[in-house]
């Protein structure tokens, strides 16, 4: 059985919007944070130790599964996953226009923002929420974010992961052609086109050793399109990651305990690029799973958390 409740709290940052589905309670709200607004979830105490979730390109905070994050709350933590700017319900830069896929490639546009920028607004938002540091962890560009977050504001960053990304560097990470292709292709015109691309999109590029379950796929990619649907978003951020210089020397620097997880069959962000990650950053302890692409099958969740648990106690 499902129920939801919704109330309005009587504050100036933020909608209170409670959710629980079974044993899973989770609070949604929005911050304002580094001049822009965020929106948010939390799973788990506020009192115990916070761990920040960043999520990847044009990726809304939902893809990381609510279960993924119930299960990190479990293990004693207060979980945080956010909507990135420019996607989801955080605030939109239509102002700044829309790029061309082949300037952006060229470098000949000037970005609405950078990834500094945006490692900013995980900072901001833990301002927001009297936190002073977290345990930081990105997935793909959420991981190059994280990476930043960590050369940025190193002592707001308790441990580092980064989770299927990559350290700028061209020559490690490289994506293989289909998967490029899927993720940079034109985008849907409609619900249905979105809902298949999301379908399709998955296909290529998730976890060859694991079940893929395209019922589940095809929800969330139907819930995530009447959640929010702002393909212009995400040009704006392809332009923020391809604008970054490379952070490899920049890496060095991190002192924080860091985790680098990375599917060996991925064929977005090669395994080089989470190598390349693990090598930068001293002492930094590099963990791959075989079968996993670019995505965090239900299957390994145990298996992901239970690494997660082991490196946050490193701090």
């Amino acid at each position: 059985m499902t129920w939801q409740t919704k109330c309005r709290i009587e504050q100036p940052l933020y909608w209170l919007r409670v959710e629980r589905r079974r044993a899973m309670v989770a609070i949604m709200t929005s911050a304002k944070a580094n001049g822009i607004s965020i929106e948010y979830e939390t799973y788990g105490d506020p009192a115990s130790p916070p761990v920040l979730l960043i999520m990847g390109l044009g990726a809304q905070m939902t893809l990381w599964d609510p279960e993924f994050c119930q299960a990190i709350a479990d293990r004693g933590f207060y979980v945080i996953r956010f909507d990135n700017r420019d996607i989801g319900l955080s605030t939109w830069f239509d102002e700044a226009g829309t790029y061309d896929l082949s300037d952006i490639i060229a470098g000949t546009v000037t970005p609405a923002y950078s990834l500094a920028d945006m490692a900013a607004d995980a900072a901001g938002l833990l301002d927001a929420l009297d936190i002073p540091s977290a345990h930081i962890v990105g997935a793909s560009m959420g991981g190059m974010i994280a990476q930043t977050f960590a050369i940025k504001h190193p002592a707001k960053t308790r441990t580092l992961t980064s989770i299927m990304s990559t350290t700028g560097n061209l020559d490690v990470g490289q994506a293989s052609p289909e998967a490029l292709g899927a993720l940079l292709g034109p985008p849907p015109a409609t619900r249905d086109e979105a809902i298949e691309r999301g379908v399709q999109t998955s296909k290529i590029i998730g976890s060859p050793g694991y079940p893929f379950d395209e019922a589940r796929i095809r929800k969330r990619a139907a819930s995530d399109f009447d959640r929010a649907f702002h393909p212009a978003g995400m040009q704006r951020q392809v332009a923020a990651i391809v604008s970054q210089p490379d952070r490899t020397m920049d890496l060095k620097s991190v002192q924080s305990p860091t985790l680098v997880i990375h599917g060996a069959d991925d064929p977005l962000v090669g395994l080089s690029g989470g190598q390349a990650t693990a090598d930068a950053v001293p002492d930094a302890e590099l963990y791959v799973v075989p079968g996993m692409g670019h995505d965090l099958p239900l299957a390994l969740h145990e298996e992901i958390v239970d690494v997660l648990v082991k490196n946050f106690a490193r701090a």
